[in-house]
């Protein structure tokens, strides 16, 4: 999940100036009970609670910040069908059965993203079409055997082109192959988490802000103890960041290891000309290339440039990261040169290591979401859906994942860093080549 990285990237991001946020909801302040605790409200969370609310259970939220405060409020906006990890985790471990029913839901996520939009009326600038892009002759072959392979095995059917063909996706000479599919897409993602904890909140759900969790307590009852308050619960689900030591107390130890933060960034331009936009991307898709550290843009509805990238292992923001940014949007759209930059924020994305998502239960009563690596946006409303099915006892589709094997990252908190700094430095040597 997208987190903030520093104030100052936080203050600038697009996403936050240019909506209007509600009154804050008011921290917790007392001792309550509840059937369900959700832990995070950003998109799964929020998605949880409104699916818990749903089957009629009493559902009590807590966020440590302000509703999709990170990730679901900070990130490309970009809606996915798929998963960061490709299907070969769920082939290799659960077989070509399963392996089909987690991409056809992969593919139920993202239609579940256009039904939220018209349930509950969220003006989030909804738009379908997304390119997956190809900048060297390997990459190239890499991304036909790709869209062959789910034609085949799938029958995700999209538009390859090669050549000078791919100016039909995307006006710009750095590509050489690109895939166009209109099941995927993109939107303004705070827009989105907003309507979706309007929702909540119409459901019955009891939102509290700025209650980070200190300690939970496990049992037969859960009980989460805030600054000023706590909420003792039957049933618990986590579904934000809380496990990881870098952004406060670890509320569930035992699975930090199995993910790590990875900052990502993006700037977006002054408003261009409608015109210009139309011949850039002549059908008004997302983009991201096939490379290991990758470039991922699209246009936002009042015509600016949302361009995003580069990788970080730390806290600390990438040296001189808006021009870094301008000069990579450059090379793949000359045009945009000298574009002015009106924005530049970042934060990080929660990987596992083999990129799959990582759901699971730890004990009888308490749920956890993470791991989404970079493909949150569809895939959290999913889990939302699938956890408030476990938690009510329809547990078949929530084990397709919580089936998955994961790993560790090697090196414990004082080593991981650097293992995958050197890891992707040599996968940024192979996109090279």
């Amino acid at each position: 999940m997208l987190l903030d990285s520093d104030t100052q990237l936080n203050q600038r991001s697009y996403y936050e100036a240019s909506v209007t946020r509600p009154a804050l909801n008011p921290p917790l302040q007392d001792t309550l009970s509840t059937d369900v605790l959700v832990v995070g409200a950003g998109f799964a969370g929020l998605s949880a609670a409104i699916e818990l609310a749903r089957k009629g259970y009493q559902v009590v939220l807590l966020e440590a910040d302000r509703v999709c405060s990170g990730a679901s409020g900070r990130n490309g906006g970009q809606v996915l069908a798929g998963y960061a990890s490709g299907q070969e985790p769920f082939e290799q471990q659960l077989g070509r059965d399963q392996a089909r029913l987690a991409w056809n839901l992969s593919m139920a996520s993202v239609a579940l993203v256009d039904e939220r939009v018209r349930e509950f009326g969220i003006d989030c600038d909804w738009a379908r079409g997304y390119v997956h892009a190809a900048d060297s002759p390997r990459k190239a072959r890499a991304l036909q055997h790709e869209m062959a392979t789910l034609a085949r095995d799938y029958g995700f059917v999209t538009d390859v082109a090669t050549g000078a063909d791919v100016q039909r996706h995307i006006h710009s000479q750095r590509y050489c192959a690109s895939a166009f599919e209109a099941t995927s897409g993109h939107l303004h993602p705070l827009k989105y988490g907003l309507g979706l904890a309007a929702a909540a909140q119409s459901m019955g759900v009891h939102i509290f802000e700025r209650s980070a969790v200190l300690r939970l307590d496990r049992g037969a009852q859960l009980t989460a103890h805030t600054a000023h308050g706590s909420v003792n619960a039957r049933f618990g689900v986590l579904a934000g960041n809380c496990t990881l030591p870098e952004y406060g107390p670890q509320v569930a130890p035992d699975i930090a290891a199995r993910i790590m933060p990875v900052g990502t960034y993006i700037i977006g331009t002054a408003p261009l000309a409608p015109t210009l936009c139309q011949q850039l991307l002549p059908r008004n898709p997302a983009v991201c290339d096939n490379n290991f550290v990758l470039d991922y843009f699209r246009f936002s509805a009042d015509y600016r440039m949302l361009f995003g990238g580069r990788v970080s292992y730390t806290t600390r923001t990438p040296a001189n990261l808006q021009a870094v940014m301008a000069e990579r949007m450059g090379k793949i759209f000359p045009q945009l040169k000298g574009a002015p930059i009106d924005f530049c924020w970042g934060g990080f994305v929660d990987i596992s290591m083999n990129r799959a998502p990582d759901f699971g239960r730890l004990g009888d009563n308490l749920y956890y979401l993470q791991g989404f690596s970079g493909h949150g946006v569809a895939l959290t409303g999913l889990a939302g859906q699938l956890v408030a099915q476990a938690v009510a006892g329809q547990a078949e589709r929530f084990d397709v994942f919580a089936s998955l094997r994961h790993r560790e990252f090697p090196g414990g908190e004082l080593l991981r860093t650097p293992s995958l700094v050197l890891g992707t430095l040599y996968h940024r040597l192979r996109d090279l080549l």
